[in-house]
Formats: structure tokens, sequence, C-alpha cells
């Protein structure tokens, strides 16, 4: 079970609370997590990732036991505490401005 925690725009959207549980076969990866995510709640494809090319969002960033995932390579595996439910995956809403 890997847990994930989406910021408020994304829960709004997909009409969930602050996190959500997913089942994931096999590998827990970066990719895997958004696939099974948008697979459960479809209203969020494109929200995260750009639906023709799958890669991030310019403001979605990725954090996972304190680390920023947001660039590392979709198929990485997750930490073991990701992967095995103790700490979630945050999906973060960036901010920027002038």
């Amino acid at each position: 079970m890997i847990r994930v925690t989406l910021p408020y725009h994304l829960r709004t959207l997909a009409k969930v609370n602050d996190e959500v549980e997913l089942t994931i076969d096999g590998r827990a990866t970066l990719g895997s997590v958004l696939d099974a995510l948008e697979a459960r709640y479809p209203v969020l494809r494109g929200a995260i990732r750009d639906r023709l090319t799958s890669q991030r969002r310019p403001f979605v960033r990725f954090y996972a036991c304190r680390e920023d995932l947001s660039l590392e390579p979709p198929d990485n595996a997750l930490p073991d505490a990701v992967a095995d439910g103790q700490e979630p995956l945050l999906i973060v809403g960036a901010m920027a401005g002038g």
C-alpha cells in the first residue's frame, strides 16, 4: 500500500481527503504510482503529468522521505519507507511569482 498526499487543488478535483492509498503491482516507482493514481482518479490525468509526453507539469513537485524526486527518472524505485506505507509520497504544487 502506497500513501499519496495531494495538494488542495488536486484533492478538490479528485474529491478526496488529504491522503489516498494505492496498491501497486510489482515494484513501486514514481511512474507506477502516478499510473495507479490516474487510473483510480481519471480526472487527474493531465493535471500532474502531460497527457502526451507523461512529463511532470512545471509547477508540480514530488517529495518522499525529505528528498525531492521531481527530476528523478519515473522508473527509479521509491524509497523503502514509501513502498511499504510508512511514509507518504507528497505531490506538491510549487509556487512562483515575480
